[in-house]
């Protein structure tokens, strides 16, 4: 934003112009989470921005089991919400009546919620529950006691396996060019490119140009020209002396990161 000013209460009559700066949080950062760690079966959310962290369902309710198991099922579900709470891990229980587990288990998936801990009558028995993972559908057996541990240990491993398979699949995506042929290529490949660049406008708008393409020719793919997103602080490669841009006339003064916009 440009040429926002406010009165001086110091000086009268006088104006200043605001101190201003963003860091980029906005719904788009929302959108990017979805598309990055999403899969066919709904949201995938890292562990520590997901509203709901572990969802408890209770399993193995029946017409055949008696209306005190069922009690103590219920019983036993809202024991380990509070145990969970008191250790500041954010859960949920689901106890409607008129869904089955399986419907809650997609329910729940769909909503990228990271743990889902399942416990039935037979857990019950054997002082156990099953921690099912989010990220990979990993099925744990943990020993009831050890509920708040290997609950914050399972959601940990989640943000590291979040974080580790996005930054290697940026990694497999990001890559440098130094000629045009070469950049188109890579971005008709789904690439991110690094390119040596002069940071001229007339350049840039040269290259959206030459990188756009012909929607008549491949329907449906992304047709637009590639644009400058970033200038790394550490890119791919160093700038030699010399260099010229990927336009072929001025030199190069930083790579710069492109990329065409879908």
């Amino acid at each position: 934003m440009f040429e926002i000013v406010f009165e001086d209460p110091r000086v009268p009559g006088e104006k200043q112009f605001v101190y201003q700066n963003s860091w980029g949080i906005t719904t788009r950062t929302i959108g990017v989470m979805a598309m990055i760690h999403g899969d066919n079966m709904g949201l995938v959310l890292p562990p520590r921005v997901a509203c709901v962290q572990v969802v408890i369902i209770p399993c193995g309710i029946t017409n055949a089991l008696s209306e005190e198991d069922r009690e103590a099922l219920v019983a036993k579900c809202n024991e380990y919400r509070m145990r969970l709470c008191s250790a500041d891990i954010r859960v949920r229980v689901d106890l409607r009546e008129n869904y089955s587990p399986g419907w809650k288990f997609n329910h729940w998936e769909l909503k990228g919620v990271p743990v889902r801990l399942e416990v039935g009558p037979r857990d019950m028995k054997n002082h156990q529950f099953v921690a099912v993972r989010r990220d990979t559908g990993e099925k744990l057996t943990f020993a009831e006691d050890e509920a708040v541990d290997q609950l914050r240990r399972v959601l940990e491993e989640i943000h590291n396996n979040l974080y580790n398979r996005a930054s290697e699949d940026l990694k497999n995506h990001m890559v440098a060019a130094n000629t045009i042929e070469d950049f188109q290529r890579e971005l008709d490949s789904g690439k991110i490119v690094q390119i040596p660049f002069c940071g001229e406008i007339d350049c840039e708008d040269w290259i959206k140009k030459t990188t756009a393409r012909d929607q008549d020719l491949e329907p449906g793919a992304p047709s637009m020209g590639a644009k400058s997103l970033c200038i790394p602080f550490k890119p791919l490669c160093l700038l030699q002396n010399g260099t010229k841009c990927v336009c072929g006339k001025k030199p190069a003064k930083f790579y710069t990161l492109f990329g065409r916009s879908y």
